[in-house]
C-alpha cells in the first residue's frame, strides 16, 4: 500500500495549477446517461474516483472514449472525454461497484428518468457520516416514481415516466439535488426544487444540462425551476475548477509560508474560506488567471468557522483549516454542521503534536509553535490532504499511510507541491 513522506520545513514557491472540480466531474459524468448523443468532458481530472464511475457507467453501456492521457490546456493538465450512452444495457447497479464510491448511486435519476426504471445498490464511500439517501428516495417519488429498498438495492420505477412536481428538501443536499436535477429534466411539466443545495457545481451541472437541451432556471439559487423536455442532445462542456483543491492548496501555502499563484481558479467559488484564510495574517490577491496566495513571516492568526452550506464554509475544507489553525497564535473554535462523524483526523493531528479538544461537533484547537514529523494514518479523502499540509510544515519526516484516499480527489499532489519546493514523495509498497 503506497504511502507518502514528507521533510517538512520548505515554504512553497511558484504556480500551480488547478484541476477539474471532482465535485463537478462525477455528476457531469452522470449526465450523460440522459441521451443516447456524445457529451464530452473537457478538464476533466484524473482521479480514483473519476476512473470508478467509468467503470460503472461502462457497466450500464457508456462507450467512453480519452482523447489523449494526458491534454496540455491552458497550463495545467486534463483530459477531454466523449461518453455516449447509446444503448443502455442494464439499468442495475450493482453493489461491487456501488459500494467503492457514494456518488455512484447517482445513477438512479437518469435512469429512472431515460428507462422508466433503475435498481441501485445502496452507496458505499467515505465513513464520515450515515449520509442516508432519504431525501434521494423522497425526491424522486414527488416526481411519480414507485420506490421499494429490497436486499440492500433501491427499485425504483417509472413505466410512463416521471412527471413534474414541487419537492421542499428538508435540509440542503448537493448529492440529492444532483439528482432531482438531471431526472426532472426529461419528466413530462414543471418542476420546482426547493431549498436547493446552490453549491457551484450544482451550477456546472445546470449549465451542462442547458447546453444539452434542458429548460432550468434558478440554479445558484435555494429554487430551481425546470421544465421537462422529450429528449437531451449531446453537448460540448468544461469542468470547473476545483474550489476544494484550491482552498486546500491556499491553506498549505499559508501553512508554510511562501508565494503561490494558484492557477487557473477563480476566487467566486470559495469566497467564506478565502476570507477566513485573509483573517488568519494570509494575502490573497486575484490575478489575471487565478489567485496568489502569500504569507512571508508574521504570526498565524486564530480564526472561528463553522462548517456550512455553500456560500458558507466548506466541509470539505474544515480538516485542512484545522490543520492551519493548530499552529495559530491563539485559540480557535471549528464547528462541523454537516457532517457528525467528520473530526477522525483530530487524533492524527495530535501525533503531530496538535492541541485539539472535542466538545460534541466543536473542535477547540490550542496553537503550537512546532510540529513534529511522525507516521500517520488517512481516515478519509480531506482529512489525509489534513495530513499532507501539517506535514509541510512539521519539523523532520512525517509519513502519510493508506494514501488511496488522496488518489481519489488529488491530482498529481506529490508533482504540484514538488514543484513548489516541498520535499514530498511516493513510496510504493
Amino acid at each position: 500500500m503506497d504511502r507518502i513522506r514528507i521533510v517538512g520545513g520548505n515554504p512553497l514557491n511558484g504556480v500551480i495549477p488547478i484541476s477539474g472540480a471532482k465535485n463537478a466531474a462525477l455528476p457531469l459524468m452522470i449526465a450523460s446517461l440522459l441521451t443516447d448523443d456524445t457529451l464530452t468532458l473537457e478538464n476533466l481530472p484524473h482521479l480514483a474516483d473519476v476512473e470508478q464511475l467509468q467503470r460503472i457507467l461502462g457497466n450500464h453501456g457508456v462507450d467512453i472514449a480519452v482523447v489523449g492521457r494526458r491534454e496540455r490546456q491552458d497550463g495545467a493538465y486534463a483530459r477531454t472525454v466523449h461518453f455516449t450512452a447509446r444503448t443502455i444495457v442494464d439499468t442495475t447497479a450493482p453493489y461491487e461497484l456501488v459500494s467503492k464510491m457514494r456518488a455512484s448511486f447517482w445513477v438512479i435519476g437518469p435512469l429512472l428518468a431515460r428507462m422508466g426504471e433503475a435498481r441501485v445498490s445502496l452507496p458505499g464511500g467515505c465513513a464520515i457520516g450515515t449520509r442516508p439517501v432519504d431525501l434521494f428516495i423522497d425526491g424522486l417519488r414527488h416526481l411519480g416514481a414507485e420506490i421499494d429498498i429490497d436486499n440492500g438495492y433501491v427499485d425504483a420505477r417509472a413505466p410512463k415516466g416521471l412527471i413534474g412536481g414541487r419537492y421542499v428538501f428538508p435540509k440542503v443536499s448537493v448529492g440529492a439535488t444532483h439528482v432531482m436535477l438531471m431526472a426532472a429534466t426529461l419528466a413530462r411539466g414543471q418542476t420546482v426544487i426547493e431549498n436547493a443545495a446552490r453549491e457551484p457545481e450544482v451550477v456546472d451541472l445546470a449549465n451542462c444540462l442547458i447546453a444539452m437541451g434542458a429548460k432550468i432556471s434558478g440554479a445558484g439559487t435555494s429554487i430551481i425551476t425546470i421544465d421537462g423536455v422529450a429528449a437531451l442532445s449531446g453537448a460540448r462542456h468544461r469542468v470547473l475548477p476545483d474550489r476544494i483543491e484550491t482552498g486546500t492548496y491556499a491553506m498549505a501555502v499559508a501553512m508554510t509560508g511562501g508565494d503561490v499563484l494558484l492557477q487557473n481558479t477563480s476566487e467566486k467559488l470559495l469566497e467564506n474560506a478565502l476570507l477566513a484564510l485573509r483573517r488568519s495574517g494570509t494575502e490573497i490577491t486575484a490575478e489575471a488567471g487565478g489567485i496568489r496566495v502569500r504569507r512571508n513571516g508574521g504570526d498565524i492568526l486564530p480564526v472561528d468557522v463553522t462548517t456550512d452550506p455553500f456560500p458558507g464554509f466548506p466541509t470539505d475544507l474544515q480538516a485542512q483549516f484545522m490543520a492551519l489553525m493548530s499552529r495559530a497564535n491563539g485559540i480557535s473554535h471549528i464547528t462541523e454542521t454537516i457532517f457528525e462523524n467528520r473530526f477522525m483526523h483530530v487524533q492524527e493531528l495530535a501525533r503531530l503534536g496538535a492541541q485539539v479538544s472535542l466538545s460534541g461537533q466543536t473542535a477547540t484547537v490550542t496553537g503550537v509553535p512546532v510540529l513534529r514529523g511522525a507516521p500517520v494514518m488517512a481516515t478519509d479523502l480531506r482529512a489525509s490532504v489534513s495530513l499532507v499540509i501539517a506535514g509541510l510544515a512539521a519539523e523532520g519526516e512525517t509519513v502519510v499511510n493508506r494514501v488511496y484516499h488522496l488518489d481519489r480527489g488529488f491530482e498529481r499532489l506529490e508533482e504540484k507541491l514538488t514543484n513548489c519546493g516541498a520535499v514530498v514523495e511516493r513510496i510504493s509498497g
